[in-house]
């Protein structure tokens, strides 16, 4: 397999643009690796640098130990999937899984018993005859892995490979997208927009920002639990995480007539002592009142304005004072519309952020 590291790499565009800022990672032998982040974040330029696809202007960038700024395409032991498949229309499923090795030159009878052996471990083995225009967007999608898969490669590129298909089949395609990965034991680096793929499927995320900067690296986990700054904590999780702003004063901020107290959650609150700063906290952190006996936390009102039923949960839409937030409840706990709601979110699911920075304040507390 293979493993890649980056230092300092850089991608400016003859125009002045500079795409990506600074890449700085070590991807280790047979890691998932999510690339995500908004349009324009510089992801699917920093993969197909890694293809061999774009120059990289400045830095290195390393194959197994050997510095490959300079190195072919072909010699990179790389296969790519791609969006829009890819697939020959005028090819089988067949001819389109073995299309690489004819290239190759490899023997009739080896590409054969590969194609047989990639189209059971794809559920296509009875799609094998029929052209791409007869299959769904989901089995197109599986040609489109299996002609990668079928190469023997060291690494995976995989450039927003589910975008074309419907909810349910993203689903499905994202197991067995794991469980090719894990039989097969590649490195994989795969770009999305979508942070459900990335936190369902990789070992470790890096978020990006427009311009071409790395945010953070780290696992679903990582991510979820501890967001380094503001860009993080309001792009991992659905819906967003909830922003608060306020003037610390005498440890507290003020709220449409509510104090908090940040003592409880903040290390050390004279370092933030007269600042700006973010009191967050997950839509799903939340409890009913009547919940949270025992527990330490802050009881926070809000008016309802609109909720919207998901079936397993609620997403209710109010207001603390003049901010908007959303929270998931218990669709039996569903607070009427224009009424006064009180919650209760947990000392340890509260963050705070220093407005300017944006950088998450120091924290104590054990998060989970």
């Amino acid at each position: 397999m293979a493993q890649l590291l980056f230092k300092d790499v850089n991608k400016v565009y003859p125009n002045g643009y500079h795409a990506v800022h600074d890449f700085n990672m070590e991807i280790k032998d047979g890691e998932f690796i999510c690339l995500v982040g908004d349009s324009g974040c510089g992801k699917s330029t920093t993969l197909r640098m890694i293809a061999g696809l774009e120059d990289i202007t400045s830095g290195e960038f390393y194959i197994d130990g050997v510095l490959a700024n300079q190195m072919s395409s072909r010699d990179r032991g790389i296969a790519m999937v791609f969006q829009s498949y890819a697939l020959y229309p005028h090819l089988t499923v067949y001819e389109n899984l073995g299309f690489g090795l004819t290239l190759e030159g490899v023997d009739a009878d080896v590409i054969d018993e590969k194609v047989k052996q990639t189209a059971k471990i794809l559920g296509l083995t009875e799609y094998l005859e029929r052209f791409p225009r007869n299959l769904s967007g989901g089995q197109c999608q599986r040609v489109a892995v299996g002609r990668a898969l079928i190469r023997k490669v060291k690494i995976f590129l995989m450039d927003e490979p589910l975008s074309n298909l419907d909810a349910k089949q993203r689903v499905t395609m994202r197991s067995e997208i794991k469980q090719i990965h894990r039989s097969v034991g590649a490195t994989t680096i795969y770009v999305t927009h979508d942070q459900t793929e990335a936190m369902t499927m990789s070992d470790r995320i890096v978020v990006m920002k427009s311009g071409g900067y790395v945010q953070q690296i780290g696992t679903p986990y990582e991510l979820y639990f501890h967001p380094r700054n503001l860009f993080v904590a309001g792009f991992i999780g659905e819906p967003p995480m909830n922003f608060i702003k306020g003037k610390v004063e005498g440890g507290k901020i003020s709220v449409g007539g509510q104090q908090f107290d940040l003592k409880p959650v903040v290390k050390d609150v004279s370092s933030i002592e007269g600042k700006e700063v973010v009191f967050a906290f997950r839509p799903e952190a939340i409890k009913l009142v009547e919940e949270s006996k025992g527990a330490k936390g802050y009881v926070i009102s809000s008016n309802v304005e609109l909720t919207e039923l998901l079936g397993d949960t609620t997403n209710v839409y109010a207001n603390v004072g003049d901010v908007n937030i959303i929270l998931k409840v218990n669709p039996h706990h569903t607070p009427a519309m224009g009424s006064e709601f009180k919650f209760f979110v947990p000392y340890e699911a509260a963050y705070v952020y220093d407005a300017e920075t944006e950088l998450a304040v120091e924290s104590d507390l054990k998060r989970h």
